[in-house]
């Protein structure tokens, strides 16, 4: 085994969209495990668009990566030594590893993971964190009811293409929106969606909302939101009375500022917004799914049988090499990527 390891590292801070000069890669010595602890040698990295929040020296629910940090992030890989009863070399296991080829982390911080039951790499995405947030903010939040309408943008990404399926095995109508016309072919096609409509086809939010009323007759019931921006601009005035928004993310306002900030010339919806919330009783709830880890197992219990024989679907775009992270990154965050983003180091 060699002695070195590699890690990206917070260059600086991005002002707007991350850039390649924001990040760097550094060698140096692989740690050993204290007590209680565990080495990991990282196979797969996750990357998700939360991650941008974290290079922002700003309030939010988590502490930013500091300058010089390792870039956080989920992983799974190999135990090679273990000071943490329950784990032994050679498990493989999932936790918050970073962006490295070696990590050491509490065992409290592990799952151990079955790679009979599935390949790892899916802990990441259909049966980790995207696939339990899909499930979780759709089944607790969104209350489908068979009949009902649904739309979720980033509709191929793992969180998106969970929503729709699930909805879609719930009895609900699905149209999905994403960029570019193979990704509203891979909602229809892959995931099962009714519909599914390119936002990049439409200028304003004007011309996306008349879209979506022709595939949405019925209204819309329940929009997952991932992206904000122009989508839910155009979503809004569509919702019925009674329709649920559970908010899940806003990509679409991550390097350019929130929503009514002025940073692109915009202006200030959120009277608009609010006043649409009242009047047709809408039930809008944020939420962080790591505040909801106790439901996991109910998660992975609904699932992962569907997922094992087929019933639900999930891509994966990978990218090879730790040094590929960055720019992995970056397209995710400008939707390049076709399914769940992952780096694969080994």
């Amino acid at each position: 085994m060699t002695d070195q390891m590699q890690r990206i590292t917070l260059a600086s801070r991005p002002t707007g969209a991350p850039t390649p000069e924001n990040f760097k890669l550094e060698s140096g010595p692989i740690p050993e495990p204290g007590e209680g602890e565990v080495l990991v040698r990282v196979h797969y990295m996750s990357l998700d668009p939360y991650m941008r929040g974290r290079m922002d020296d700003g309030p939010s629910y988590a502490q930013p990566v500091p300058l010089g940090g390792t870039m956080e992030g989920g992983a799974v890989g190999e135990v090679l030594a273990s000071n943490a009863k329950g784990f032994e070399p050679g498990d493989m296991v999932m936790g918050p590893l970073g962006w490295a080829t070696h990590a050491v982390a509490s065992g409290k911080m592990l799952q151990k993971l079955d790679p009979t039951i599935a390949p790892i790499q899916t802990a990441l995405g259909v049966l980790g964190m995207p696939g339990f947030t899909g499930w979780y903010g759709l089944t607790e939040l969104g209350r489908p009811q068979k009949g009902e309408t649904l739309v979720v943008a980033a509709a191929t990404g793992p969180v998106g293409s969970m929503v729709g399926q699930l909805a879609r095995l719930a009895g609900l109508r699905t149209v999905g929106i994403a960029g570019g016309t193979d990704k509203c072919a891979m909602a229809t096609d892959t995931f099962g969606f009714d519909a599914c409509l390119d936002h990049r086809a439409y200028d304003s939010a004007g011309d996306l909302r008349a879209a979506l009323k022709e595939v949405c007759p019925d209204g819309i019931d329940i929009y997952f939101e991932n992206v904000g921006g122009k989508v839910l601009e155009a979503v809004m005035p569509l919702m019925n009375v009674g329709g649920r928004i559970p908010v899940c993310g806003m990509i679409s306002w991550y390097n350019a500022g929130g929503l009514g900030a002025g940073a692109g010339g915009e202006k200030d919806l959120l009277p608009r917004t609010w006043r649409m919330i009242l009047v047709n009783r809408l039930s809008v709830n944020g939420f962080i799914i790591s505040d909801h880890w106790d439901k996991l197992p109910s998660f992975l219990a609904d699932v992962a049988p569907k997922v094992v024989s087929g019933e639900i679907a999930h891509i994966e775009d990978v990218a090879e090499g730790l040094a590929a992270a960055p720019e992995a990154f970056i397209g995710l965050l400008q939707g390049r990527n076709k399914g769940k983003q992952l780096v694969k180091l080994i």
